[in-house]
Order: C-alpha cells, then sequence, then structure tokens
C-alpha cells in the first residue's frame, strides 16, 4: 500500500533583513507569513561577516538549534561556558530559566562570511524554567544515509530516516532535522512523526514536493509548510536541473500552549513575560550572574 503524502500548506520566500550587530539573516518563520508554528517559534538563515555578530543578550524560556553551514561561530555566556562550532557543526542550546551569551563569527582568513541556521524551539510549560543546558553535536558524528541508487544523500542530525537513528538525547522538545542533498533525476521519500508539523527550507537549488501530477516548485531561499495530515515528504530534483539540491526537512511535536514572545523571551502569559525583564534587570530567578557580566568575544563589538 502506498504511503499518504503530506499536502503543501504554503510556500514563501525568506525575505533578507539586518539583525543582530551588522548580521544578515533570511527569516522565515517569525514573521508575518508564518508568525508561530509549534513548537517552531524562529528560523534564521544567517550570515555573519567579520566585524559583525551577536553580542551579549538574553534568553528565557526555549531552546536555539544551531547549524553552521560554512566558517565558524564562537559562543560565551554568563555561566563560563564557551566553544566554538565548526562547518557541518551544531550546537544544541536550552535556556530555560535564563542565559546571556553571544554569538560572534570566527574571522576566516579569505574574509568571508560565516553562514548557517538558527531554529528557535519553544519548550513545554513544565521546563521553561529548567536549568540551562548545552549540546554540540560535531559534524562527524552525524550519520547519513544514501538513497534513491546514490542519487540522494541524507544527513539525520534528529530523528530517523530509512533505517538510520541520529545521536539521543539533543533537545528537550522532540524535533526531527534532516539535511537532504539531492541530485539531479533523484527523490526522497521521508517518513515522518504522524501530527508533527513540519516544514523544509530550500538552501540550494529547486525541488518539487508532492506526489507526481501534483507537485509543487519550491525555490532556493523558500520554506514549504506541510499540511500535519499524511505519513511522508516527498521531494524530488527535476532531471534536467543543473546543479544538485539541498533542502533541510524539520518536524517537531505541536506543543497545546498559549506563546506570549518580546524578543528573547518565550513564555505563556504577559505576566511571565513582565516577570523574565524583572528578573533580568535586577539579576534575579536565574540571570544572578549577570551582574557586571561581560562577555570577551562581545568586547570585538564595542567600538
Amino acid at each position: 500500500m502506498a504511503s499518504i503524502s503530506r499536502a503543501v500548506r504554503k510556500v514563501f520566500l525568506a525575505i533578507e533583513q539586518s539583525e543582530g550587530a551588522g548580521a544578515r539573516v533570511r527569516r522565515s518563520i517569525g514573521t508575518p507569513s508564518l508568525r508561530n508554528f509549534s513548537p517552531f517559534l524562529m528560523l534564521d538563515h544567517f550570515s555573519i561577516k567579520p566585524g559583525a555578530g551577536f553580542p551579549d543578550h538574553p534568553h528565557r524560556g526555549q531552546e536555539t538549534i544551531t547549524y553552521l553551514l560554512s566558517g565558524g561561530v564562537d559562543h560565551e555566556d554568563f555561566a563560563g561556558n564557551k566553544g566554538t562550532i565548526n562547518s557541518g557543526d551544531l550546537q544544541f542550546m536550552t535556556a530555560g530559566r535564563g542565559i546571556i551569551h553571544a554569538e560572534m563569527p570566527r574571522q576566516n582568513p579569505d574574509g568571508s562570511a560565516n553562514v548557517g541556521l538558527q531554529l528557535w524551539v519553544d519548550l513545554p510549560k513544565e521546563l521553561k524554567m529548567c536549568e540551562p543546558r548545552y549540546r554540540d553535536l560535531r559534524a562527524a558524528e552525524i550519520p547519513s544515509v544514501t538513497v534513491d541508487d546514490g542519487k540522494a544523500t541524507i544527513k539525520v542530525i534528529s530523528g530517523k530516516s530509512h533505517g538510520v537513528d541520529s545521536v539521543k538525547d539533543l533537545a528537550y522538545t522532540p524535533v526531527w532535522i534532516l539535511d537532504l542533498e539531492i541530485q539531479p533525476g533523484g527523490s526522497v521519500v521521508q517518513a515522518l512523526p504522524e501530527g508533527w508539523n513540519a516544514f523544509g527550507y530550500v538552501l540550494e537549488g529547486d525541488v518539487l514536493v508532492g506526489d507526481k501530477g501534483n507537485q509543487t516548485v519550491v525555490k532556493q531561499y523558500h520554506n514549504v509548510v506541510f499540511e500535519p495530515e499524511g505519513e511522508v515528504v516527498k521531494v524530488e530534483v527535476d532531471a534536467g536541473a543543473e546543479t544538485n539540491s539541498r533542502v533541510v526537512l524539520i518536524a517537531g511535536t505541536p506543543l497545546d500552549q498559549k506563546i506570549v514572545q518580546y524578543g528573547p523571551f518565550v513564555l505563556n502569559s504577559q505576566e511571565e513575560v513582565y516577570q523574565a525583564f524583572m528578573d533580568y534587570q535586577t539579576h534575579k530567578n536565574g540571570f544572578e550572574r549577570a551582574e557586571g557580566w561581560e562577555s570577551e568575544i562581545g568586547k570585538s563589538m564595542v567600538r
């Protein structure tokens, strides 16, 4: 019996905008086109050139997943955690009750930008005030699987694909992340958990999504949002395409809770957002270590 394919709800372009200090991002989730798509709050395709970055800033109530596509990004927080992710690496950060950190680009010898994806994921309300934590996933740890007679390769960052399982326990909110590279004429049929919200973001080339005879063209830098009904997502690249295509497929379990977000604070009521501001300003309830703290890496932004 053939699997039921998920229908396409909408396709839209991630328009480039400024963010942080001199960084450029193509934001898709977290815009009027797709405000909140539980559990997803925001997706940025970022480009940070030397001299730009994301200096010291707070978070509460969400997880951030950073997938570096090229270059390197340094990280430092007020608890003394620091490190670097390089091309192909990911960092899973749970902000929980509170974190202040800086994310700054490596200075590449050729002056090129550092490029990647950052996804914000909501935390279940009972975990909003958990202790912050990190999990770095190195490129070498990520399993991959080849399908369609070698015409498609899937990096299984989180979740499972064609019998291959990812590294476990990366984030509190269950999320699947699959990086698909498909050659001209190649196709992928990817099963996804029933009822989960899912979307794809096209990094390179164009892809055709859906069943033959009813396919939707999704071009580079576009986000394709799927309906929750159905068992699989079908993605292929036209045989006449001149280059490979690359799409990141992401799915997550919807959370049945209200989202009240103000900037980097993501909670369940207006009162909790006010409290987050108070805690941040008075260095309480998770922000105690903020008083007098400045990151070393963020000082490069201070003029």
